[in-house]
């Protein structure tokens, strides 16, 4: 969501600040803004609303410049997008901030700060904060000092980062609920919310964890924690190239990222090469832990939540082991009551996702037997704050529209029901099949990925059309619900999702010529009765796009369009087949001319509730 950077640095650092949001882009946002001390140690400040694009043009324009600042895209959360909403906000001409994240009782402070004579010129939350700060500078004491006592009156999620033209070469950051990470340079150091901002200027990163705050000059980082002692916090090295975050030669990043695929399956499940490598990928704590498993509960949002809907499937079927999934932001606010022997799995590729976060917080120790998180950021909050961690390997994911990161989620998925299979006696035999299947996994994309034109051609079909359906079967239907997520997100057609046998209980009234009906549909045990149901969809004059294994005996004929997929194992046809549809919504939204990339209102990583 909103993304954060700041500099105080020996060097001009309006550029890094502008390519810092250049590289936050992806999040998504709908303003921009940047303020810096000038040698004068006054404030200067740019704020438009749109794109990176609209700062740069009033920094050409009006160039500002200094050692100092802070900038900021933000996703509008309380008030609309606007110039006097965009972050920085100020205070007194003397203190600049951003933020990301909610203040819940930013109203009771507006009040208090409105009866003292604070002027309120915004929508937003934020501004009670940087007005905050400025009070408690005016008392007396260091911007430190002021942030201290300025975030003990907030309630809810922030990530800040200030600056005051009395201390010129200072910013001071916090963070409670939402990422903040520290670049440490040579003569110049660095905030960020995430590190993908900072990797022109520095390889090395400080991971702040909750409720610290920190205080950066050109020499030096000095973090503390809640009780407000300095605390040491380790310095880790990022080694991926910076190259892993060019388009290379593909039009967007969306489509980039679908044709890794079989590299970060690969790279997911390289040198497991029997069950009991796969364990080693868990953490040394694992086998003891999985010795105790009884039943497995998983907690995701949005595409996270239908990689742990297909997990339930192998879990129980495969594993023998019970398993309930549920959305973060609701599971953390209900009443639970768990049977022993409960793991708690959490799925998140950003490892920031800020209701997955809340409900491994939320949940206690007498719940669950310990917990395992599925990433694809290593030095996360969820990977810090997890007993287990599987770290996927699909590499930096630009789009929004998440693909090779929830493919990869899937092969960690399936790696954990094998480990979790061996202890309770799946047959060896089972065992090496399904490694046999994760070893043929990348060619068996690789072949779908030949398809790319044959989905091109088809995806023409839906240049007028406002709603389309997807249906499947088994554990093929989160795969329907995968897909028609993705449809809606980049191309922006209403796309519903429903188990084929659902359709006589409401769907089928939806269908007409105007509804593509869009079937996934391997050669499995429920072909015959998902044959019937589309037969259902084709006799009501509704029009079918079957995905279908090459040996189903599908046809194509007057309103039904056959996609013939690759046959390939059975346990790994729910990843292949999402591929499939992943290149469909890309070409549908490349038909209407939307931003596949940054898709409307939506953002990368949601960091607030």
């Amino acid at each position: 969501m909103c993304g954060i950077v700041a500099a105080a640095a020996r060097r001009e650092v309006s550029e890094i600040l502008l390519e810092g949001l250049r590289r936050l882009e992806y999040r998504g946002y709908d303003s921009a803004g940047m303020a810096l001390i000038d040698q004068e140690h006054g404030l200067r400040i740019h704020k438009r609303k749109g794109k990176v694009a609209e700062l740069e043009k009033a920094q050409r324009e009006q160039p500002y410049h200094g050692t100092t600042g802070i900038a900021h895209t933000r996703w509008a959360t309380h008030g609309e997008p606007s110039g006097v909403n965009a972050h920085p906000h100020i205070s007194g001409r003397r203190v600049a901030l951003v933020h990301n994240g909610i203040i819940e009782n930013h109203a009771t402070l507006r009040a208090e700060l409105v009866e003292e004579g604070y002027e309120i010129t915004s929508a937003t939350d934020t501004e009670v904060i940087v007005h905050l700060l400025h009070r408690s500078l005016a008392i007396g004491g260091s911007l430190l000092q002021a942030m201290q006592q300025t975030v003990a009156k907030l309630e809810g999620a922030y990530a800040l980062a200030a600056i005051d033209t009395q201390n010129p070469d200072t910013v001071v950051g916090a963070r409670k609920g939402s990422p903040l990470v520290v670049g440490v340079g040579i003569g110049e150091n660095f905030l960020a919310s995430d590190t993908m901002a900072l990797r022109q200027v520095t390889d090395r990163f400080i991971y702040l964890e909750e409720a610290d705050l920190v205080c950066i000059t050109p020499a030096s980082v000095q973090v503390y924690s809640a009780d407000g002692r300095e605390a040491k916090r380790p310095i880790a090295r990022i080694e991926e190239g910076l190259e892993a975050a060019d388009m290379g030669d593909f039009e967007h990043y969306m489509i980039k990222e679908i044709f890794e695929q079989p590299e970060a399956l690969e790279a997911t499940f390289a040198g497991a090469i029997n069950a009991q490598k796969i364990e080693e990928r868990f953490g040394p704590a694992a086998p003891a832990l999985f010795d105790q498993v009884k039943k497995v509960q998983i907690v995701a949002c949005g595409t996270s939540f239908h990689a742990g809907m297909v997990a339930r499937y192998w879990l129980e079927e495969i594993a023998g082991v019970s398993c309930v999934v549920e959305v973060a932001s609701e599971f953390r606010y209900r009443k639970r009551v768990q049977h022993a022997g409960t793991l708690l799995v959490v799925i998140s590729q950003s490892g920031e996702t800020a209701d997955t976060l809340a409900a491994l917080r939320n949940a206690s120790a007498d719940e669950f037997i310990g917990s395992l998180v599925v990433s694809n950021v290593d030095n996360s909050s969820l990977v810090r704050e997890c007993d287990l961690v599987f770290l996927t390997r699909a590499g930096i994911e630009i789009g929004v529209a998440s693909t090779k990161a929830f493919t990869t989620q899937l092969v960690a998925l399936l790696m954990l029901t094998l480990a979790l299979g061996r202890r309770r006696e799946l047959p060896d035999s089972r065992q090496q099949d399904i490694i046999t299947a994760l070893q043929d996994l990348p060619q068996c994309v690789r072949q779908t990925l030949e398809l790319n034109e044959a989905i091109r051609l088809l995806s023409e079909a839906f240049i007028p059309k406002r709603h389309a359906l997807f249906l499947g079967r088994g554990i093929q239907y989160p795969i329907a619900m995968e897909g028609a997520l993705k449809l809606k997100e980049i191309s922006y057609i209403h796309a519903e999702a429903y188990p084929a046998g659902e359709l006589k209980h409401g769907p089928l009234a939806l269908v007409d010529h105007d509804m593509p009906v869009v079937a996934v549909a391997p050669n499995d045990e429920l072909l015959g009765k998902l044959k019937s149901n589309l037969e259902e969809v084709r006799s009501r004059g509704g029009e079918l796009f079957v995905f279908a294994d090459k040996e189903a005996g599908f046809a194509n004929e007057p309103r039904v369009q056959i996609l013939p997929m690759p046959h390939c194992p059975e346990v790994i046809r729910p990843i292949v087949y999402t591929v499939a549809l992943q290149l469909l919504s890309y070409h549908v939204a490349l038909q209407k001319g939307t931003d596949v990339d940054k898709p409307r209102n939506l953002a990368k990583s949601v960091t607030v509730e």
